[in-house]
C-alpha cells in the first residue's frame, strides 16, 4: 500500500545455509528476492540477496556479472580483497566497501578468519545502499526494501519514532511505501536499502 510501512521479524532460525556460487564456502540468507520461476537457494534468478558469510582461508570470490556488490566486516579484522588494479581495504569492522560482481577478486586474511555481511543486487533491476547505523545517528532511507539487522550484539533503534529492539543475530525486513528515518538508541546494526530502478519508455 502506497504511503504504508510494513515491518516483518526475520528469525536466525529460519536463515537458510547455501553454498557459495563457486563452491568454496557457505553463505547464510538472511533476506531475498528472485525472479518469478525461480527458487530460492539458487544462483539464477537472483533480484537481490542480503546474507552473512564466514572466509576462513583466502579465497576467490564467485563471478558475479550484472550485480551490484557491497559488502561490510562485522567479525574478525584483517580482510583485504586483490583485484587486478589494486586492493579494497576491509581491515576495519563496520566499514562498508562496494563494487561490481564481475570484479575478480581474491580475499587475503592477515589476521585470521573473519564473517561478512553481503547485498548483492541485478543492477537492472535495484539500486542498493548498505550502511552502519550506530548510538545516536540516523539513517534516512527512501521508498523500497530495507533489512535492518544486529550482526554482533543486541541493538535498540527508533524508526520513524517508534522504538525496536533487535536481539543479536535477529533482523527485520521493512517494505516502505514512502521515506522513513531510523534513529541508533544502543548497539551497532546494518542497514541495507534496496530500491528498485525506475524504468523509462523510449
Amino acid at each position: 500500500m502506497a504511503g504504508a510501512i510494513q515491518i516483518t521479524p526475520l528469525d536466525p532460525a529460519g536463515f537458510p545455509h547455501m553454498p557459495w556460487k563457486n563452491g568454496g564456502g557457505v553463505t547464510i540468507d538472511i533476506a531475498v528476492t528472485m525472479l518469478p520461476g525461480f527458487s530460492a537457494g539458487s544462483w539464477e534468478g537472483i533480484v537481490w540477496r542480503f546474507s552473512r558469510t564466514a572466509i576462513v582461508t583466502p579465497a576467490p570470490f564467485s563471478d558475479l556479472s550484472g550485480y551490484d556488490r557491497q559488502l561490510v566486516l562485522v567479525s574478525g579484522e584483517g580482510l583485504v580483497l586483490g583485484t587486478a588494479v589494486g586492493e579494497i581495504d576491509v581491515r576495519q569492522p563496520f566499514r562498508p566497501v562496494r563494487f561490481a560482481g564481475e570484479t575478480s577478486i581474491v580475499s587475503r586474511l592477515e589476521a585470521g578468519p573473519v564473517e561478512v555481511v553481503n547485498l548483492i543486487g541485478d543492477r537492472s533491476r535495484v539500486s542498493i545502499d548498505l550502511r552502519c547505523l550506530s548510538e545516536g545517528a540516523t539513517i534516512a532511507c527512501p521508498a523500497g526494501v530495507h533489512i535492518i539487522y544486529a550482526a554482533k550484539n543486541s541493538c535498540e533503534l527508533s524508526i520513524d519514532g517508534n522504538s525496536r529492539e533487535l536481539a543479536a543475530g535477529h533482523a527485520m525486513r521493512i517494505d516502505a511505501g514512502e521515506s522513513f528515518a531510523v534513529v541508533g538508541r544502543l548497539g551497532t546494526a546494518i542497514v541495507a536499502g534496496i530500491i528498485p530502478v525506475v524504468r523509462t519508455s523510449a
